[in-house]
């Protein structure tokens, strides 16, 4: 299993990144996801959707009447990592 070293790391149940506060994953967060998992988008993406749905259910906990919108954690923790096709 691949892990995100460095600073960038997720705060639980917050979901903010321990190095700059960032709602995570934060750009940093990223690129070294990107690079860890560089061979293998598919595991990139499960383990990010993973992520996704830890996060869902820490953040409705602590906000039940102000959850993230649904959309925007979607965008947050998988869209940037999905390959966009040229048209």
């Amino acid at each position: 299993m691949v892990t995100s070293a460095g600073p960038y790391l997720p705060l639980r149940p917050l979901w903010l990144c321990r190095g700059c506060g960032a709602p995570w994953p934060c750009g940093p967060a990223r690129l070294t996801l990107l690079h860890e998992y560089a061979h293998d988008r598919i595991a990139l993406l499960i383990h990010l959707g993973g992520l996704l749905h830890d996060a869902a259910g820490h953040l409705h906990t602590l906000h039940p009447d102000g959850s993230p919108d649904p959309t925007r954690l979607f965008d947050r923790f998988l869209g940037w990592a999905i390959p966009r096709r040229s048209a």
